[in-house]
């Protein structure tokens, strides 16, 4: 059963020095509507799931044919780069609106596919570090994009290490989707991009949900997310983030009253495996979020195998939201869940 954990700074504010999430899509709607890869991601009714986790109904935002890169992360980095081409454009040409610009971060693979999309989208170039932990095949869909990959360190916060080393030594622009003190720019734009499945999902759900369970690694998924079912449904909806129980870098800032660094081993929620919180993310969600759960590796893997067996692929962390309910997170039974089924399988 997950570890739950109420959070006791809900509508207040920590103080962190970072702004607070964005809540309006409009002007993310207004680039992805030149965009021709955009395309709206459907939202699942899945009478099957909601009868397993003992609820009246069960919908999944299903991210996982994103813009044709796999996760919802496509609508991350790449907008905040849209937006930088934007600004640099003159009436030009938009596929050289960016040349001679170098974008560089870390990722576990799919905010590197972003960057890479984005970089490539606008004549920019692309460098991705990787830690020892990420899988080969996102490294290949890396190299696929146009992107320069660089094997840095023996975990995400290592790599983001090196990507800011080079930055600083190559005069390059750090595009990291997490922020720290001094750095926030960039990640309030990328986690911006994110309203759009919120948008969607607030168009598409037949009525507002009574809980959302929001995984989450740095933050900027949840904390997006959060803010926009704040501002369109109110204090109604019970918000639940999930994190695994090797990385509550969330669970335990909120505790601590501050960006607290964690420690634990390997998560195979990969893509949230991060031991530090974004700093934009942890104020918005100390002022959102209802309640902090941690999962276990053993429950993660379950939920995957269950929505396998009915034909809905995807990995331990793409699953991790639903995964809670799954394992037993204390639900009533006329609960309507959204969850969000964030990416596909690593091999996909």
């Amino acid at each position: 059963m997950p570890d739950l954990s109420t959070n006791p700074r809900r509508g207040g504010s920590l103080g962190l020095g970072a702004p607070m999430p964005l809540d309006d899509a409009a002007a993310v709607q207004r680039l992805l509507a030149l965009c021709p890869a955009h395309r709206e991601t459907p939202l699942l009714d899945l009478p099957w799931l909601a009868a397993r986790c003992g609820v009246a109904r069960v919908f999944l935002k299903d991210e996982r044919a994103r813009m044709g890169l796999g996760s919802f992360k496509a609508l991350g980095a790449a907008h905040a780069i849209a937006r930088e081409a934007a600004a640099a454009r003159s009436g030009g040409d938009w596929t050289r609106a960016l040349a001679g610009r170098t974008y560089v971060t870390a990722s576990a693979g799919n905010h590197g596919l972003s960057v890479a999309a984005g970089a490539a989208q606008f004549g920019a170039r692309a460098v991705i570090y990787l830690a020892g932990t990420v899988p080969e095949g996102f490294a290949a869909r890396l190299r696929g994009k146009r992107a320069e990959v660089v094997r840095a360190g023996a975990d995400y916060a290592a790599s983001m290490a090196a990507a800011a080393e080079a930055a600083e030594a190559h005069g390059w622009t750090l595009l990291s989707d997490s922020s720290w003190p001094g750095y926030d720019a960039l990640p309030l734009r990328v986690m911006e991009g994110y309203l759009q499945l919120a948008e969607e999902v607030a168009a598409q759900i037949p009525a507002p949900p009574t809980h959302l369970l929001l995984q989450a690694g740095v933050g900027g998924l949840a904390a997006a997310v959060a803010a926009h079912a704040r501002r369109v449904w109110g204090d109604a909806p019970q918000i639940v983030v999930v994190e695994p129980e090797a990385a509550p870098a969330l669970k335990e800032s909120i505790r601590a009253g501050r960006v607290t660094e964690t420690s634990g081993p390997v998560s195979a929620m990969g893509r949230l495996d991060c031991k530090t919180p974004s700093a934009i993310a942890l104020g918005g969600l100390a002022r959102d979020a209802d309640l902090f759960a941690t999962i276990s590796e053993e429950e993660a893997a379950a939920a995957v195998a269950e929505l396998a067996a009915q034909g809905i692929a995807t990995t331990p962390s793409g699953a991790a939201g639903i995964a809670a309910a799954l394992a037993g997170l204390p639900l009533p039974p006329g609960a309507r869940v959204l969850a969000i089924l964030s990416e596909g399988p690593e091999d996909g």
